[in-house]
């Protein structure tokens, strides 16, 4: 089984899925304070800068990084003092692929410096970093090896590593740290279907959550108590383009699955905007920061997106597309859903034609932010409060060229 039939992952789109691992391990759930400054949002610009935006639309810039050869720019995990975030830039080439240089840098916030990190005994020269071990001296990064993509831990400067997954295990990546940091949980393929897994930090004790030959099982995030795996279904066979998905969630221990949606709704495999403002990638659920509800994106009834994935032939881009916007219709929501009780709270509620997506939580959980796309259009930074009341448009990006992945910048800064 080829890694290529279930890819999801253009460049830019591949972000979106580092977001999500960013942003699935342990939360902490914090009061709001009254008198705090404004909470700030980062995201990725179309135009592959790094932008940030205030809560209330103000005070927006790009981070305009003057490295020679880097043509793209994501962000990664965030240090908790809230001053310095982690980015990644990639030089020209197939990323997806592993056929691209990265860098790893870590960016201070206040004194606006920039500096490598994990440039020592480097494993590849496409790795991504996906998360930052809980004493934050240690990154967890996803180095494409050979036909692979591993999971390594390294100190931040690139030495004392170790292998997680080992030569032979599959092309592993979809990262996310348990809440006592002790366990990942991911999804593999190529040596099998898409399938969810979770595995000491140390490499021991790997356990299966969720296989099936007919099914792709794909992103991974843990519920805040550490007993439950959030991830998404994908029927494959009869959906090439890997558009919708059922949630899902699995015990860590391997010992129960439970699919928790109908009529694969979830809007999966996101692609948006026009033939210049395009845009894609995984469209992954989360957890609010309480643990009590999941993000779902669902579909209206018959929906049927702009850029419609091509039969007639083969996809060497992972956006095997033709745009069809006069074919379009319906459009999505988003809603909040209990994976317990499946009970469902629609929060947003368009007109046909309007796609909402990319949902991340404050990290009070007060409040939500989002990408809306309209079809034919630019892809737009959204925020609104946690029962979609107060819903701002926020920005379109540079050159108004579309926006994409936003996450919410810790305070102290």
């Amino acid at each position: 089984m080829n890694r290529r039939d279930f890819t999801l992952k253009t460049l830019p789109g591949f972000f979106a899925l580092l977001d999500a691992q960013w942003t699935s391990g342990a939360q902490t759930v914090m009061k709001p304070d009254a008198h705090a400054t404004l909470r700030r949002v980062i995201f990725r610009s179309q135009t592959g800068k790094l932008g940030i935006i205030n809560e209330d639309g103000s005070g927006l810039r790009y981070l305009d990084f003057d490295i020679p050869g880097q043509v793209n720019w994501g962000y990664g995990p965030f240090f908790s003092d809230g001053r310095r975030i982690i980015v990644t830039s990639f030089e020209e080439g197939r990323g997806w692929e592993g056929k691209a240089v990265s860098h790893i840098w870590i960016y201070n916030l206040v004194k606006k410096t920039l500096s490598e990190i994990a440039t020592k005994n480097r494993p590849a020269d496409y790795h991504v970093p996906c998360l930052l071990m809980p004493d934050e001296q240690r990154i967890v990064t996803n180095p494409f090896i050979g036909d692979e993509q591993r999971v390594y831990i390294m100190n931040l400067d690139g030495s004392d590593q170790v292998e997680v997954t080992k030569k032979g295990e599959g092309f592993t990546y979809g990262v996310s740290l348990s809440p006592d940091g002790l366990r990942f949980a991911f999804h593999v393929t190529n040596i099998m279907p898409y399938s969810i897994f979770t595995i000491g930090i140390d490499g021991s004790n790997r356990t299966l959550v969720a296989t099936h030959p007919d099914h792709l099982y794909f992103g991974t995030s843990w519920s805040v108590d550490g007993e439950w795996i959030l991830y998404q279904d994908c029927q494959f066979k009869t959906d090439p383009g890997h558009d919708w998905s059922d949630l899902c969630i699995g015990r860590a221990d391997g010992s129960e699955h439970r699919v928790i949606t109908d009529g694969r709704r979830q809007w999966f495999a996101a692609s948006y905007g026009s033939p210049d403002t395009r845009g894609s990638g995984s469209n992954m659920p989360q957890w609010s920061p309480d643990g009590l509800v999941v993000t779902y994106t669902r579909a209206k009834p018959d929906s049927r997106t702009a850029w419609q994935w091509a039969t007639d032939r083969p996809d060497n881009d992972h956006f095997n597309r033709n745009y069809r916007p006069g074919e379009a219709r319906g459009g999505t929501d988003i809603c909040l859903l209990n994976p317990f009780t499946r009970a469902i709270t629609q929060i947003t509620d368009n007109e046909p034609l309007v796609w909402d997506f990319r949902t991340v939580w404050a990290p009070e959980g007060d409040r939500i932010a989002f990408c809306r796309a309209k079809v034919g259009y630019p892809s737009e930074l959204w925020i609104m409060d946690a029962d979609g009341q107060n819903q701002l448009f926020l920005t379109r990006g540079e050159e108004d060229k579309g926006v994409d992945h936003p996450r919410f910048l810790l305070t102290g800064v």
